[in-house]
């Protein structure tokens, strides 16, 4: 079993910044890779970004690339979400998961084998 616990959202004005965090427990003797998702309201959940488990990989979704950056710290089973330029499009919960059966960080929800609670982003016009 793996526990992930996100932490950092809240609301911000349009072109400000967020860093949400994703504490991971269980599991962690491995790095797997680890992915951020969000679902707005009435919308179905989309996925923002994705890393390696060594970190060395990065996969993002077109509409957060150049303004998002996700990265990990493997010593602390931490993964982060950089968040900046933000625009109320972007208002969503937002959430974290782990791949445990993947190398190589991907889109797909349905690989992603536990997730976390989610952490509220609301970002104002």
């Amino acid at each position: 079993q793996v526990q992930l616990v996100e932490s950092g959202g809240g609301l911000v004005q349009a072109g400000g910044s967020l860093r949400l965090s994703c504490s991971v427990s269980g599991r962690t003797g491995s790095y797997y890779v680890m992915g951020w998702f969000r679902q707005a309201p009435g919308k179905e959940r989309e996925f923002v970004a994705a890393i390696s488990g060594s970190g060395g990989r990065t996969y993002y979704t077109d509409s957060v690339k150049d303004r998002f950056t996700i990265s990990r710290d493997n010593a602390e089973n931490t993964v982060y979400l950089q968040m900046n330029s933000l625009k109320p499009d972007d208002t969503a919960v937002y959430f974290c998961a782990v791949d445990i059966g993947s190398m190589w960080p991907g889109s797909q929800s349905y690989k992603y084998d536990f997730w976390g609670q989610g952490t509220q982003v609301t970002v104002s016009s």
